[in-house]
């Protein structure tokens, strides 16, 4: 065959792969099939059919409140994705809790086997309040695409003690005053801080939600997993059966340890979170607990990560390789192992404040070391090492 006829076909092959499979590499742009970076932020994939459906904040090219609402993105091989438009829009009535304008993150899909809907989960902040409602918010829709129904946002377990906390501690939290203190990370705070001081503070309004995530376990009960009282704990919620609501049993991980953007699986029945500290756009080190019992006790280990990332400004394993945690999607599950040599991908974004949709995605394996320990290296692909 003529070398240049060979050279002109190779182009001409190129040029007709979807753009989204020639650039998914960690640390650069993913492309949808129009070219288009996918603008999909801090949200989930799920399966439905023979598709896979990436739920993510629309972010603008500048500032950071939502002027679009949740993007969704359709795939059959988790490679190549498409655009199917806005999944929840925001909403043009003054005064509404999705009103342009306000702050919608952390979108989470779940299908809910027994009622036949797609329910959606996100942080909600109300327009012009910046971070001060905390709440989280409620749509659904019957297809996966949408247009999702808002429902309601609201604080969550109002008037709630968590399950484990006995009556000496409730006792203890009761008489904590957080408005007396100014000074914050001292040691006494802290110890305030600790026996539930925020918990308190917050008890009849509800408590804070902000970074969350959501889980299914495999009895089909569902958690909302979110970063409240200022950030600075971790709160498991027990879900409705509807999803649509928390009934009530609920519990505290790391009281005081300011993690937020949490993550979870499930491996071999040991449950294990992965979150980051509270730095803003900033990356960290990424923090990790395990437990037997999504209620508890939850053990704190170091960072799960390791190595450097040598693609992108090459941030070391102690920042999270530049990226913080959305979400572990389990391959397996979804079927669809062969992805990745690992079961799980976590799922990250590299934060551009400046240029929040231009954020980069980061999807890494999860690997386990000899005693069942989570191990994260950089890959610069997605695809098997």
């Amino acid at each position: 065959m003529n070398r240049t006829f060979t050279f002109a076909l190779a182009v001409l092959m190129l040029l007709a792969m979807p753009f989204s499979l020639m650039a998914q590499k960690n640390g650069e742009l993913w492309l949808d099939t129009e070219g288009t970076h996918i603008n999909a932020h801090g949200g989930n994939i799920i399966k439905y059919g023979d598709k896979f459906y990436w739920y993510g904040e629309n972010r603008p090219y500048r500032g950071f409140t939502t002027e679009v609402g949740v993007s969704v993105y359709s795939s059959t091989d988790l490679r190549t994705w498409t655009n199917e438009g806005v999944a929840l829009a925001v909403s043009d009535i003054k005064g509404h809790d999705i009103e342009r304008g306000c702050i919608m993150e952390r979108p989470k899909v779940l299908y809910n086997a027994k009622t036949k809907k797609f329910v959606m989960l996100f942080h909600l902040e109300l327009k012009g309040r910046g971070y001060e409602a905390a709440r989280v918010a409620f749509a659904e829709s019957d297809t996966p695409v949408g247009p999702f129904r808002y429902i309601r946002s609201t604080r969550v377990n109002a008037g709630k003690w968590p399950f484990d906390m006995n009556k000496a501690q409730r006792k203890a939290a009761q008489k904590t005053d957080a408005a007396a203190w100014k000074d914050w990370w001292t040691p006494e705070w802290r110890a305030e801080t600790e026996k539930g001081m925020y918990l308190w503070r917050d008890f009849n309004g509800g408590q804070m939600s902000r970074d969350m995530t959501v889980y299914i376990d495999d009895d089909g009960k569902a958690y909302h997993i979110t970063s409240s009282q200022e950030n600075l704990t971790l709160l498991v919620s027990e879900l409705t059966d509807d999803y649509l609501d928390f009934t009530g049993k609920y519990n505290m991980v790391a009281p005081g340890g300011q993690n937020e953007a949490p993550t979870i699986l499930k491996h071999d029945g040991t449950y294990w979170l992965i979150c980051s500290g509270c730095t803003g756009w900033a990356p960290n080190r990424a923090r990790m607990f395990s437990s037997r019992s999504i209620w508890g006790p939850w053990k704190q280990h170091e960072s799960p990560f390791t190595g450097a990332n040598a693609t992108y400004r090459n941030f070391p394993a102690d920042k999270t390789f530049g990226g913080q945690g959305t979400y572990i999607l389990d391959l397996q599950s979804l079927g669809k192992e062969s992805l990745s040599a690992s079961q799980y991908l976590f799922m990250a974004d590299i934060w551009n404040p400046e240029h929040l949709s231009q954020s980069l995605h980061i999807w890494l394996p999860i690997q386990f070391t000899a005693d069942g320990t989570p191990r994260i290296e950089w890959r610069e692909t997605i695809g098997k090492k």
